[in-house]
């Protein structure tokens, strides 16, 4: 009998093709898990097989995380850090001492500044910085102190501090490969510390070149996830010859172009989400001007071209329109969708609407650690004020959209949010805010089991992967996450400290700390 190169053991295994984890054995055999049983798998183990004899942390197939921006996440760490400057001179003084380190003309970026430093306005940083661009982003990023050049080059203000907004910088950044590129490992690095085997990037317009070197990590074979991206059309109108030639390019095992991604409407607590009946704090629907028609148009052409498309929704009447759309895209003979389109967000949805997703095969890419940044009080109170009770039990309704067969994959929107599984749990199974308290909208939750299967079949799914991975069977693909402790048996006061101890991606080990 063929031998494993690394045997797994552990009291609690969830292979994903069942509803809880049982005592048992993953042997994998280079990149292919070869054997799952509920023995020991000593007869898979030779004398050069590293075997690992887990107890009762839990074996679960890879995660998936569907929706991230590693630009965004560059924006978070690139430039200097002036969080500890106390005043605008201590600022101004650590951003030219970080402008000595740059090319002579170079954007000068500085992140975590205090709000309130009055004395940084745009004149001030045109006395102190010339014609060079400075942009100083404030703590949390959602708005910044810039002078002229950075208004000129950028074209963004510091009320518009949002990634379609300044995608021009990100364009920049993105563009530092000296920078970038190894920024892209360590991001993957810090992807797979949590779990996180495969990913589907937001990468805007033309990903500004960064295709190019993803071709090159490939073919280098230094990747530590599977990349699947997609063009958000931000800058530029959708470019389907751009999309023909990725889907053409990149064939392998790691890299692929997942199609297209839109916004539609914006957040329900700030009347940007659209609505199917007015706010009931103002006489809106939505306080946004969304091309509907455009999006339409752009769906249909890319589905034309069996391009997936997946449309951000958070109001159900901007679910309801989105899905209005998909309905009109081409099908397979049972009625379902023929391409996998796919709804992200679904923050406040109609029970029908979701229905109507299961019967048409539409994916959801839910957030399901978006409590974390809530808090509970302000939370309630903004539904109650924005659309009442009666809207606001369909928040979150996760539930529903099981009941209803669609298939549920989770995203992040990092760096709005990062991979934490066990946090997710404590969220969506729990319905518990960060501080605790009685759970909100209970019965709209999802079980242990179906969250996980949501993490790791459903984001296959998504990716069009999951005959090759996304559960623990003979044959697929050897990506696999092990958490320190059994979710399944751990109380919601505990769960959020369970940690991933070990991450394998097509059968090599990426992350340890056993």
């Amino acid at each position: 009998m063929q031998k494993a190169n690394i045997l797994l053991r552990s009291n609690a295994v969830f292979s994903g093709l069942a509803s809880a984890p049982e005592a048992g054995f993953v042997a994998i055999s280079g990149n292919h898990i070869m054997a799952v049983g509920p023995s020991d798998g000593a007869e898979y183990a030779g004398p050069d097989t590293q075997v690992l004899n887990l107890g009762d942390r839990l074996i679960c197939p890879g995660f998936t995380d569907v929706h991230c921006f590693f630009s965004g996440y560059l924006l978070t760490i690139a430039g200097a850090d002036l969080s500890t400057c106390q005043d605008a001179g201590q600022a101004i003084a650590a951003a030219k001492d970080y402008q000595k380190s740059l090319a002579p003309g170079a954007t000068v970026l500085a992140r975590g500044v205090q709000t309130g430093f009055t004395e940084l306005s745009c004149d001030r940083l045109d006395q102190e910085f010339g014609d060079v661009p400075v942009i100083l982003f404030m703590e949390g990023g959602e708005s910044c102190y810039m002078n002229s050049a950075a208004h000129r080059d950028y074209r963004f203000t510091p009320d518009t501090c949002w990634s379609e907004s300044y995608w021009r910088l990100l364009k920049y950044i993105l563009g530092q490969r000296d920078f970038s590129v190894p920024e892209f490992r360590k991001y993957l690095s810090m992807m797979n510390s949590r779990g996180i085997t495969s990913i589907k990037e937001m990468g805007f317009d033309d990903f500004y070149g960064f295709t190019k070197e993803l071709k090159k990590l490939e073919q280098e074979n230094t990747l530590t996830a599977r990349v699947h991206f997609m063009s958000q059309p931000v800058g530029f109108p959708m470019n389907l010859e751009y999309g023909r030639e990725m889907r053409d390019s990149f064939s392998g095992s790691f890299v692929h172009f997942s199609g297209y991604n839109q916004m539609t409407d914006g957040s329900i607590s700030q009347l940007e989400g659209e609505m199917k009946s007015p706010y009931l704090c103002s006489d809106t629907c939505c306080t946004k001007d969304i091309d509907w028609e455009g999006l339409r148009r752009d769906t249909l052409s890319a589905d034309r071209e069996n391009f997936r498309f997946s449309l951000h929704a958070q109001g159900d009447g901007a679910i309801c329109r989105t899905i209005d759309i998909f309905d009109q895209c081409q099908k397979e003979p049972g009625g379902k969708i023929k391409n996998r389109h796919a709804i992200t967000d679904l923050e406040c949805s109609d029970p029908a609407d979701l229905e109507r997703m299961g019967v048409l095969g539409i994916v959801a890419e839910v957030y399901p650690q978006i409590m974390s940044i809530a808090n509970r009080d302000s939370k309630l109170a903004m539904i109650q004020k924005n659309i009442g009770q009666e809207r606001g039990k369909n928040y979150w309704n996760r539930r529903k959209m099981v009941d209803s067969g669609v298939m549920i994959s989770c995203g992040t929107d990092l760096p709005l949010l990062y991979d934490d599984i066990p946090e997710s749990i404590y969220h969506t199974v729990g319905a518990l805010f960060p501080e605790g308290g009685a759970p909100f909208n209970k019965e709209n939750t999802l079980t242990t089991a179906e969250l996980l299967k949501a993490w790791t079949y459903g984001g296959q799914y998504n990716l069009g992967c999951e005959n090759q991975l996304g559960t623990l069977k003979a044959g697929n693909l050897a990506d696999i996450a092990v958490l320190d402790g059994n979710v399944f048996e751990t109380s919601m006061d505990h769960v959020r400290d369970i940690k991933v101890c070990l991450t394998l991606v097509d059968g090599n080990i990426v992350y340890c700390t056993i």
